[in-house]
Parts: structure tokens; sequence; C-alpha cells
């Protein structure tokens, strides 16, 4: 069993945030969000693991998971998650293989997928209930097995929205090279997986156990971060002067806190100073992060990111890398902005 990650993807849903950096990079609870796809593989079993990458992804791809036991697949245009695959068929060969979305969370792992792959089975599907179907893929089914995909439909034939991992057997390199492409110029996967149910291939759905998160937008990172930090156990490298901690708090090595008060779950990355402040609960602080005379919290701050003497609470707020939030002295009283395209401000 193979693995293939994909993230050549341009993540416009999260632009400005993604205008430099892929996605898959952006760190939830101190760490960047591929590093928990590979490994759940790896966790799993998986141990040959692809990752598909742009000519616009790949020098941060290569970066963040420097150390990290994998092989990366060029993809050079993005033509569509069915495309991306078979840029990979090299690698893949003819062994089974688990596909991953780069960009998703499983809080349970991958293991229960592979488990459901067995002899007679062509591709097994992470299924998740979802409030409105209309935004994903969505499965029919008839017990565990899949009888019918629709991709994005307007009157949903069910709840059952497709989550980002895949199994598949080698069959499906029968139906790839005959796939067209969609009515938005891609060559989609669900039209592989429709096209080995046709051929009455057994395709079985597996419902996701835990939570599952599609980071796809600045909410849904957020969430994230939340829900990884959730699971946090304490641990306190840095170094911690005249400040208290409340419940899970990660102050990594070289971290300062200084004279504040830190409110868990809340991670400190390395090197990060907060002096004279408030941290509070789900709150993730990258590496170089500097938080002063300021407060913060339900919020991710990105590696080099400073909140330094702001007279408001920040929350609900993503700081990307290098971004810096300040109060303005003296006259005239007003709000200085440089903001990126796709940029959103509430000031109180």
């Amino acid at each position: 069993m193979k693995g293939l990650i994909l993230a050549a993807g341009r993540g416009t849903r999260l632009r400005p945030l993604t205008h430099t950096r892929p996605k898959p990079v952006i760190r939830v609870a101190g760490r960047p969000i591929i590093h928990y796809a590979v490994e759940n593989l790896l966790q799993a079993g998986v141990r040959e693991i692809g990752v598909v990458v742009s000519p616009e992804t790949e020098k941060d791809l290569r970066l963040a998971l420097e150390g990290f036991p994998v092989r990366f697949v060029l993809q050079e245009e993005p033509q569509g998650l069915a495309h991306a695959v078979a840029v990979a068929r090299e690698f893949l060969g003819e062994s089974p293989f688990v596909l991953y979305l780069g960009d998703n969370l499983f809080q349970k792992g991958v293991a229960p997928y592979l488990e459901a792959f067995r002899e007679g089975v062509s591709a097994v599907l992470a299924l998740v209930r979802v409030q409105d179907p209309r935004q994903f893929g969505v499965a029919v089914m008839e017990e565990d097995r899949i009888v019918r995909l629709v991709e994005k439909p307007k009157e949903p034939p069910s709840d059952l929205a497709v989550a980002g991992v895949y199994v598949f057997s080698p069959e499906v390199w029968e139906v790839i090279p005959g796939l067209k492409p969609s009515a938005r110029g891609e060559y989609e996967i669900t039209d592989a997986i429709q096209a080995l149910i046709d051929r009455k291939k057994r395709v079985v759905g597996v419902e996701v156990q835990g939570w599952w998160k599609d980071t796809g937008r600045p909410e849904d990172l957020l969430d994230a971060n939340r829900l990884l930090l959730e699971e946090l156990a304490p641990r306190v490298e840095g170094e911690v002067v005249e400040s208290a901690l409340t419940g899970r708090v990660v102050v990594e090595k070289g971290a300062r806190v200084v004279r504040s008060r830190v409110i868990g779950p809340a991670f400190i990355g390395e090197g990060a100073v907060v002096e004279g402040a408030y941290v509070g609960p789900f709150t993730s602080l990258g590496p170089g992060v500097r938080v002063a005379g300021s407060e913060v919290e339900y919020a991710i701050l990105e590696d080099h990111a400073v909140l330094e003497d702001v007279p408001v609470r920040l929350q609900e707020s993503i700081l990307g890398v290098g971004a810096r939030v300040m109060s303005r002295n003296g006259l005239p009283r007003a709000h200085r902005l440089i903001l990126g395209d796709l940029s959103q401000v509430e000031l109180a």
C-alpha cells in the first residue's frame, strides 16, 4: 500500500493567506497542516508516500516536509484530482494506494479506510454527514456499497459527502485514461469512481469517525486549530517569568512568556515572545511571534507575526507570516492600514 497526498492546489478560498505560500503549510496547533496527513499515513502503516506539488508550491512543501520520508511528484498544470493521480502513475505503479487531500484533517486518521479495503473491493471512500451537501461530492448508498456519486448537486440525493481520503486498487487505471474534462475543465476523481461503479466494481463507503475538517476557509482553519488544541498535551520547554499558565499550554523551546497570563489550550511556538500580554484559549502562536501589551484569543498568529500595544482584544483572527498589528500613537488619531487583495478588517 502506497500513499499519495495532493498538495498542488492554489488555495484561492484562503487568500490573502495563500498569495505567497500553499495552504498545506499553514500552521494549525503549531504545525503545518500537511504534517498531520503524513503522520496519519505513517501511523496506518503506509511507508511509501508521494506528495503531488505544483511549480508554485514545491519549494514551500519541500521545506515544510524536510526530514519526512516522502517523494515529490510535480503536476505542471492544475487539471483536477484525477489528473494529479495520473501524473503519479510511475510512483504508484501497480500498488493499491491511499489518496489523501493535503488540506484535510481527520481526528482518527486513515486506518478505518484501509481496514475496509479487502479482496473484491475496488475503492473505499471516506464519507461524512453534512448539513449542506451541495458543496461536496455526494454518495448514494445501498448498505455499505456506493451505487452513485453526484458532484455538488443542487438537490442532494443524500447527506453523505465525500471527505478527503480514498483508497484505490490498481483497477482505477482502467478508467482514468478515458476520462473527459468536466464542465470546469478538470479531470474529476468522482468521475473515475463513478466509472468504476458503472463497471459493477465494488466501491465501499465508510463514515468518518470523530471529527473531520476541510480547511478551505479561514473559519475552518480556526475551527481546526481549536479541535487540535483540545487534544494538546501540556509542555513547557521555554522560559516563563512572573506569569500564570492555566490549563493545557505548550511553550516550546526558546519561547519566552514574561509578566503575562496564558489560558489554554494554547500553543506558543519556538522563539515566540509573550510580554505583558494575555493569550486566551484556542490560540496558536507560530515561531518568532511577538505579542506585547495586547490580548488575543481564538486566533492563529503565523511565523514572526507581531501584535503590539493594541487596546482591543483580538479574537477569531488569523495573522499571516510577518503580519503586524500595532497601535498608532500621537496625532492625528486614525487607523493606518496596508492590506493585500481579499484582506478583511473589522474595527471595533
